[in-house]
């Protein structure tokens, strides 16, 4: 059983609660994972509301005139314990999740809520913190306490501060309701995921499937106590294999359907009702707050500002990637009939028909890399990166606490002295959500006197585990994911603010992936792949005829890639550009709205409603499309290293540090921008970038 799992089902005794002491005891004051049971964490969390509920009072009843330093930056440090205890439990329950923290999750998210909405919706409270806005000349504010300031009297107003107590209650009714349905809906997600296994009992099945595919599967069944058996999931990496190279299009058709139809087989675990209610409560919250829709009240905080910017960018890339994925098909097409198939081209065909067509045009599939992209390579690789860019080293610890055995965890410094801990957590399991994410344990800020508080981060994904005799060997686009968490990460270890609240990546959703994807533009580097692409069993570098096969075939199937992610992006902003509450038949909506951006019958969007968790439970609901306009940052980054003919060159790494990674949310990210790159980006990097233009 993994590690975290054992202990949270032990009893936990009295006053023996890690959370509940001043420090955790431990190397960096890591959370003790080993220490730290089930039964723990309700009780934390209701300490973490009773302290900061003290710590509030406390500011409300202050006969002080109100201060910065009184009302603000007290509010700022009131939930430490809270934030302390929020951060394991929620990086846990994605990562290694089980029946009692899932249960945990439901009881305590109406709880949160309800705390919540209590200090956001405290008219005393407010009032000092409005008098301190309008006053705020008054004090002399760093321009990181002017932007903690501004955000916190925004915030509140966002929250419903300025409400009639009326609508106040009907706030606290909607808020509650919907966090409660975010928590289903990702744990039906997780359920539906682990509940399809397609099973292959007989050996002329895997026609077509590469060695190293088959051995995987057999791996998973052996797991799964089905020896001599060969299973394949819905996790992507055993998934997108096997369409890849299954010569069995009724297998093909099986797997993918299972895959596209999550949350959606009217069983226990179905997500359109959910769905339905999530959109509809949040157009009557956007409504009671006096915005248009909730992409209106979401966007206010980005960098685009409004859902016509959002859709004006969407529907210029759209317009540029439609005619080259309808190329893609029709050279598909055209080799299927070459072959001699008699039928037209499917969703599930789209993987092994492109796969042909890359190894035909490039001589070049994912068999060919991935023997040079092995895991443990790769993340040297990354290091190797940070190192020539920010001067950073990292050190494996082993006498770190770890959440799971699969954890690896380093000591991050810089010359010498102490940056950070990274925790790396690459391969899938039943407990672990799907898709990468990056987190942190504890964010990095100074603490009440000034002093540093350094971050504990947690980067996660669902890479190609090991199989049989082989160590994990990544594809590219693997490699590539690796990279761009690592990105994140970055950001959050080289932050270097004050206050917690706009540390690290609390930054626009739509600034937040720029430090993570520009990351992806060293990973095949011909300087970079010299250093981690090294054959799994000879050591030898990944010859230059193979750099130069991936460089000609990076743009391949560019409209593709373009257009599925974009069909999840309008289907993202037509749900949240709704006017009107409405009881929505979810297949309805979602088939209406992808007939109207003529989406092509041959493609799916990357993320259907019924599992697009992202927008539903995972933060980037009218916010999806930010992938898109960061990449129109990252894109038009990049170039200012290429510009100088060396992308390891220091005076522009330095200035994208303190211009953009060390800052956090302590400026407005166009602002950040701009004084990183000297101007403004345009869609023309984006589009040149995908090969579009």
């Amino acid at each position: 059983m993994p590690l975290f799992a054992f202990f949270a089902y032990k009893k936990a005794e009295k006053n023996d609660n890690p959370f509940l002491n001043k420090k955790f005891d431990t190397p960096f004051e890591v959370p003790p994972f080993e220490k730290i049971m089930a039964a723990h964490f309700k009780p934390a969390y209701l300490k973490g509301f009773e302290e900061q509920n003290k710590e509030v009072k406390a500011i409300i009843n202050n006969p002080a005139e109100p201060t910065f330093e009184n009302t603000i930056k007290a509010l700022e440090y009131s939930d430490e314990l809270l934030t302390k205890v929020s951060r394991v439990f929620g990086s846990v329950n994605s990562a290694n999740t089980n029946d009692s923290l899932q249960a945990i999750n439901r009881e305590m998210a109406p709880l949160l809520s309800r705390h919540r909405d209590n200090i956001n919706l405290n008219d005393s409270l407010f009032r000092r913190i409005k008098a301190v806005y309008e006053n705020g000349d008054k004090f002399k504010l760093t321009s990181e306490e002017k932007k903690v300031l501004d955000d916190t009297y925004k915030n509140f107003i966002r929250s419903g501060a300025a409400l009639s107590p009326e609508d106040q209650d009907k706030l606290r009714k909607i808020n509650e309701e919907l966090s409660l349905l975010s928590v289903r809906f990702g744990q039906n997600l997780l359920a539906e995921t682990n509940g399809f296994k397609l099973i292959i009992e007989n050996q002329e099945d895997l026609s077509g499937l590469p060695e190293s595919v088959k051995a995987q599967a057999a791996s998973m069944a052996k797991s799964l106590n089905m020896d001599g058996k060969w299973v394949f999931t819905l996790q992507v990496p055993s998934m997108t294999p096997f369409l890849q190279y299954s010569d069995r299009r009724d297998l093909r058709e099986k797997l993918f359907t299972g895959y596209f139809m999550k949350g959606d087989n009217d069983n226990e675990f179905d997500n359109k009702a959910i769905i339905a209610r999530i959109a509809r409560l949040r157009v009557e919250r956007s409504k009671l707050l006096g915005y248009d829709s909730y992409a209106d009240f979401t966007l206010e905080k980005n960098m685009a500002k409004t859902p016509e910017i959002v859709l004006d960018f969407l529907k210029q890339v759209w317009s540029a990637a439609v005619p080259v994925a309808k190329a893609e098909v029709a050279v598909q097409q055209e080799l299927i009939d070459r072959e001699g198939g008699k039928f037209k081209l499917e969703p599930w065909d789209w993987w092994y028909y492109t796969e042909k067509i890359k190894k035909e045009k490039y001589d070049l599939d994912d068999e060919v890399t991935r023997p040079y992209f092995k895991i443990d390579n790769v993340i040297e690789g990354m290091f190797y990166v940070a190192n020539r860019l920010y001067r950073l080293d990292f050190k494996e610890r082993t006498d770190i606490p770890k959440y799971h055995p699969d954890v690896k965890t380093f000591e991050v410094t810089r010359d010498s002295k102490h940056v950070g801990i990274l925790m790396i957590d690459n391969y899938p399991r039943s407990s672990k959500r799907g898709g990468a994410w990056c987190g942190a344990y504890r964010g990095q800020s100074r603490d009440k006197n000034g002093k540093m508080i350094y971050p504990v981060v947690t980067m996660v994904t669902n890479s190609t585990p090991p199989a049989a005799d082989k160590p994990a060997l990544l594809t590219s686009t693997e490699a590539e994911t690796l990279f761009h968490e690592f990105g994140h990460a970055l950001h959050q270890l080289l932050s270097n603010s004050t206050y917690p609240g706009v540390s690290g990546t609390s930054v626009a959703r739509d600034f937040v992936e720029l430090p993570s994807q520009i990351m992806e533009h060293w990973v095949l580097e011909p300087e970079v792949l010299k250093v981690y692409a090294k054959h799994f069993q000879t050591g030898e570098i990944i010859p230059a005829e193979i750099v130069d096969k991936l460089d000609r075939s990076s743009k391949f199937n560019t409209g593709f890639a373009t257009v599925e992610f974009l069909a999840a992006a309008l289907l993202d902003m037509e749900y949240h550009t709704l006017t009107e509450p409405a009881d929505l038949n979810i297949r309805e909506f979602e088939n209406k709205t992808l007939d109207k951006y003529g989406l092509l019958p041959e493609i799916k969007p990357r993320y259907r409603s019924t599992y697009f968790n992202h927008i539903w439970a995972g933060g980037y609901a009218s916010g999806y499309y930010s992938y898109y306009w960061s990449e129109m940052l990252d894109a038009d980054a990049f170039q200012a290293f290429k510009e100088t003919g060396d992308i390891f060159n220091k005076e522009v790494a330095a200035k994208f540090e303190e211009e953009i990674l060390s800052k956090g949310g302590t400026r407005e990210p166009l602002e950040m921008y701009i004084a990183f790159r000297g101007k403004e980006p345009g869609v023309d990097a984006l589009l040149i970038n995908r090969g579009l233009k």
